[in-house]
């Protein structure tokens, strides 16, 4: 006699297997979300005020020289650093500096370059007597420095009531390019603030925007001095008013060329095309939270916020202290 055959039903299948495969189920999805919850909160933890604790992510990016540009360098025993940037170097020039902290953390020697209230991009294509500054923007500090003509920045710096503009002229003049470790490019939100244009789609090199003058200052310091290692360190927040009159954060307020988080990414974007070493500032140092301890006013940072910075840098640069 032939059997009867039983088609399989799912109902067949015990309840306790039921049960073990929707906990499991319900298991991945929770870890999964918990890792998703924890990749954009990030991993840098950061003590705050009364407020415990804020996790950010710090994007620093790390480029080492090759061993073929290293040898086109004589090293010799001393680690010298050369700073170009504005107020970020300049409001401060006394050993609580961020200059002075990070030669005195190394034993190394420092060399600020820094012109007070510069920006990195040109606000017009030419330098002209209506705006003087330019001469003393990072791509036009960069041109004098390569060619060696510092007629430009000569011939402006007695306009400014400020005597810096003449004695860092004098001695970046100076400065022996074969003696130099690692140019630091430290610049504040000043291109934010004056409304510097981000970027020229058309012109990648184009000087009165911020991308474009970076990329331009970098690729011109790069084929001067391939042996010089380039860090570019970001601003940290500062505040703005927006529309309203109110004062924010500046990730907060688009004066129409982005936030202030928009010339951090350009900054982070063209380090990486030209394979230079990015230092975040941004993220991971100064927040609504802390500002009041860390800043003097709505741009300016004081010495406690100096010195974390300079910590920064030594821990990313001379992880194992100074040397090459």
């Amino acid at each position: 006699m032939r059997k009867e055959e039983k088609n399989f039903s799912f109902q067949d299948i015990p309840v306790w297997v039921h049960l073990v495969f929707g906990g499991i189920i319900i298991a991945v999805i929770a870890f999964s979300v918990f890792k998703l919850v924890r990749w954009n909160m990030g991993t840098a933890e950061l003590d705050t005020t009364d407020t415990g604790s804020q996790e950010v992510e710090i994007e620093d990016q790390v480029f080492l020289l090759t061993d073929d540009k290293k040898a086109g360098h004589e090293f010799d025993d001393e680690e010298t650093i050369l700073f170009l940037g504005n107020d970020a170097l300049t409001y401060d020039s006394s050993e609580t500096g961020v200059v002075a902290q990070i030669g005195s953390k190394l034993g190394a020697t420092v060399i600020n370059c820094g012109f007070p209230g510069s920006t990195v991009a040109m606000k017009n294509i030419q330098v002209s007597d209506d705006y003087k500054l330019d001469a003393y923007s990072f791509v036009n500090v960069v041109n004098s420095m390569v060619s060696g003509d510092y007629s430009l920045m000569d011939a402006y710096s007695s306009s400014f009531d400020d005597y810096a503009y003449t004695q860092t002229t004098w001695d970046l003049k100076n400065v022996d390019m074969n003696k130099v470790d690692t140019i630091v490019i430290y610049y504040n939100a000043q291109d934010y603030l004056n409304m510097r244009i981000g970027m020229n789609p058309d012109n990648e090199f184009d000087p009165v925007t911020y991308r474009g003058a970076l990329n331009s200052g970098i690729k011109a310091l790069q084929d001067a001095y391939p042996y010089i290692r380039i860090v570019c360190m970001s601003f940290t927040m500062c505040y703005a008013y927006d529309s309203s009159g109110s004062i924010v954060s500046g990730d907060m307020v688009d004066f129409g060329n982005g936030r202030l988080t928009t010339y951090r990414q350009f900054m982070l974007d063209v380090s990486g095309e030209r394979g230079v070493t990015f230092i975040d500032n941004y993220y991971g140092t100064i927040h609504e939270d802390n500002s009041a301890e860390w800043m003097l006013d709505n741009i300016h940072v004081n010495a406690a916020c100096n010195e974390h910075v300079a910590q920064h840098f030594v821990n990313v640069i001379y992880p194992n202290g100074t040397g090459h």
